[in-house]
């Protein structure tokens, strides 16, 4: 009898053995499925997190080709416009001046062919497959360094603009300096093209933490009963302006631009220097 029960208990135990191993296979099948399709639905974020993020990386690369191609063909075309005006109105009365003019035609368009394939260049390989094009082709980037030709080529297309520097001037992070640079091209440019810029001042101050940049343009008054400015984009709504606006934001900084109360227009930019 006792043979018998011990017999018994051990096929018990044995029958409960295999029914705990066969759970635990189903769980551990089960398990293993789960695991499958948590790795299979991660990878699937995964893949939407990289398509995102290429998107994205596109549609900024996108957005700073555009803010390129527009203060480069913008400044220079709106100076080639001005200048062959000039020449066409002086140029049966006074040919040296009309020849002049249009000698600032062509290097304001050798400037756009000379700015355009720099950028080209940086899109796009050299021809022999090198990632650089030979030095001699491209200009110097934009700086403030080289506001002095800028506002020549201005006063020449009859927008007289006085410059102020405060502060002790020192090297800027190179994307802070051309950004600088770019905001007063895209401000001057305005300021010619949309026939109100009489005469303009440009600001640069060098604070400890901060560059700020300022440029005024005077301009007729409405309050005072002057005539209404020509046509323009609503207070920093232009493309260009706009483009500006993103730039300065990407090094922390903030832009303003606006008309004037008593006439004329006002781009006020300030960039953080000491910025991680």
């Amino acid at each position: 009898m006792w043979g018998t029960g011990w017999e018994w208990a051990a096929v018990a135990t044995a029958a409960a053995a295999s029914t705990a191993a066969g759970w635990l296979a189903v769980a551990l099948a089960r398990a293993r499925r789960l695991h499958r399709t948590a790795v299979g639905e991660r990878g699937w974020l995964l893949e939407r997190e990289r398509e995102s993020a290429a998107r994205t990386a596109v549609d900024a690369e996108r957005a700073r080709i555009a803010a390129e191609l527009h203060d480069i063909v913008s400044h220079n075309v709106s100076l080639m416009v001005v200048q062959a005006g000039a020449a066409r109105e002086v140029l049966a009365t006074m040919p040296e001046e009309a020849a002049a003019a249009m000698a600032a035609v062509e290097e304001a368009g050798r400037g756009t062919m000379t700015e355009l394939r720099h950028l080209l260049g940086l899109l796009a390989p050299a021809a022999g497959g090198s990632e650089e094009a030979p030095a001699d082709d491209f200009a110097p980037q934009p700086s403030l360094g080289r506001l002095s030709p800028l506002i020549d080529r201005f006063a020449f297309a009859g927008l007289p603009v006085e410059v102020r520097i405060s502060g002790e001037p020192r090297p800027l992070p190179g994307g802070i300096d051309v950004t600088a640079y770019r905001i007063v091209q895209e401000a001057l440019t305005n300021a010619l093209k949309h026939g109100d810029g009489v005469t303009a001042e440009v600001t640069v101050r060098y604070a400890d933490h901060y560059l700020r940049v300022e440029v005024l343009n005077s301009g007729p008054s409405v309050l005072s009963g002057g005539a209404a400015p020509a046509a323009r984009p609503p207070d920093g709504a232009g493309r260009g302006l706009i483009g500006l606006r993103e730039r300065v934001a990407v090094y922390g900084g903030d832009l303003d631009a606006r008309r004037r109360l008593g006439g004329g227009f006002r781009v006020r930019a300030r960039i953080p220097l000491d910025r991680p």
